[in-house]
């Protein structure tokens, strides 16, 4: 199975911005055991920016485009050597691509993007891929691509994966927001998206991190023409993973139809 696990700030950070070390070790174990298994693993990674707050000792997320940029680029360096550092004790290499929009939209660019993971995934490594911050303001303004879940789906779709994995700090997707409605029910199955569906997410997520339920659901969105399946599930736990890729009733799980064969 060809899976694509996108790994929201939430889930490599503390809440200081600090890496959350005991959760990206027990991540990059069950990553490495997934992939010693025979799975294809391809990584999209939030967190350069949290990162970098965190090793420049930062008071907070900056404001200014150009301090955002400033921590992306430090932190961006710690979270690759640290992805190296750990699955290289799992004699697993990692690769990194750093994406802007034109990456994904041109269609020459696209082409030798698919080409080097195709390639990266051929030599049995693990691609880590992220938005290129320090070049790019997508994100960091709301733009073309703006966000990981928006990226992952986007890279899913481009090499045909099985499975895309949202790790995020809620369980799934609920009937409102659990955070401010203690009413609120987890969807386990969707099947089809409504815009009722849609109209139930709810704003952004972490102080640190650019997403929330609306981005994984336009995540969703664009995987649905494809069948290409989706889950979201907490990342609290990354040894939940071996459920999830095995189909087990795992978080909210997004079952699209595969498109007919003409």
């Amino acid at each position: 199975m060809r899976v694509v696990i996108k790994l929201g700030t939430s889930t490599v950070t503390h809440a200081t911005g600090h890496l959350n070390i005991r959760r990206v070790e027990l991540l990059c174990k069950t990553l490495a055991d997934l992939k010693n298994a025979g799975h294809e693993v391809i990584m999209v990674s939030s967190g350069a920016i949290a990162m970098g707050v965190g090793k420049l000792r930062l008071p907070g997320r900056p404001e200014d485009i150009p301090g955002r940029q400033a921590a992306a680029a430090v932190g961006q360096c710690e979270l690759m050597y640290t992805y190296d550092r750990l699955f290289g004790k799992y004699n697993h290499t990692v690769a990194q691509l750093l994406l802007t929009a034109d990456d994904i939209h041109q269609e020459d660019r696209r082409h030798n993007v698919m080409a080097t993971l195709t390639r990266l995934l051929d030599f049995g490594a693990i691609p880590v891929i992220n938005e290129n911050d320090t070049v790019a303001t997508a994100e960091l303004e709301g733009g073309v691509i703006g966000d990981n879940d928006t990226l992952s789906a986007e890279v899913a779709v481009f090499v045909k994966a099985d499975l895309l994995v949202l790790l995020t700090d809620i369980p799934g997707l609920f009937t409102a927001d659990p955070r401010t409605d203690p009413a609120a029910k987890l969807v386990p199955l969707v099947t089809e998206l409504t815009d009722e569906l849609v109209a139930s997410a709810g704003g952004a997520g972490s102080d640190f991190g650019t997403g929330g339920m609306k981005t994984k659901l336009d995540a969703a969105r664009l995987l649905q023409p494809h069948g290409i399946n989706m889950v979201i599930t907490n990342g609290q736990n990354p040894e939940s993973l071996y459920d999830v890729v095995a189909g087990m009733p795992v978080g909210t799980r997004f079952a699209f139809r595969k498109p007919t064969q003409v």
